[in-house]
């Protein structure tokens, strides 16, 4: 199995990141040009907009760079890890796995994952979940981790089974619709406890 690298979450940072499977998952860096074309690319994309909704608008390098600093003090505060996914060898930027809505006194938090179009069809999102799973396993020690997602979206759905996420039923009216907030979908819950055998990487 691939040996794995991690530090804990702290306000100062993550120092080298979260590597294996291929990947280096480290912070963003909103002072990054690369990093904000890359955050907003991803956030932009049709088929991130068709099945999310993000909290802030993002249409451009402003409103870009304005959610990467807010998730960035959901890190700081130790609330969240947002993880930039790179190619391990060539540091391209490849998408992005999170671990949000950290909650230590139940010990669970909710899992989220993206690519960027060039990057799919590599199994970048299993693997980088795969790496975020065991950080937030062993790292921060939660328990459990869910993953949700929208009714339909089985591109999501085989992420989240080769990752080891058992589906645990559908929540009606749970999300929000593509680019509305004032109306819902059903969404898919999946989740994986620390004591579920880890899956392979493919």
């Amino acid at each position: 199995m691939t040996d794995i690298h991690a530090s804990r979450p702290a306000p100062s940072g993550l120092g080298s990141g979260v590597q294996g499977h291929g990947l280096h998952l480290r912070l963003w860096d909103p002072e990054s040009a690369t990093d904000v074309e890359a955050w907003l690319r991803g956030h932009t994309d049709p088929d991130f907009t068709r099945w999310n909704t993000p909290l802030r608008t993002i249409t451009d390098r402003v409103s870009a760079r304005a959610s990467m600093d807010a998730k960035a003090a959901d890190v700081a505060a130790g609330r969240a890890m947002t993880f930039c996914v790179t190619d391990a060898e060539e540091g391209t930027v490849l998408g992005q796995v999170s671990v949000n809505a950290i909650d230590h006194l139940m010990s669970c938090a909710i899992v989220g994952y993206w690519v960027l179009p060039e990057a799919r069809g590599r199994h970048v999102a299993v693997r980088s979940l795969l790496l975020a799973s065991r950080w937030a396993f062993t790292e921060v020690g939660l328990h459990r981790l869910d993953l949700g997602h929208a009714l339909g979206h089985e591109a999501s759905c085989r992420v989240a089974e080769r990752c080891g996420f058992r589906y645990e039923g559908t929540a009606r009216g749970a999300m929000w619709e593509a680019n509305r907030r004032d109306a819902f979908r059903d969404v898919h819950r999946h989740g994986r406890l620390t004591t579920d055998p880890e899956p392979e990487a493919p």
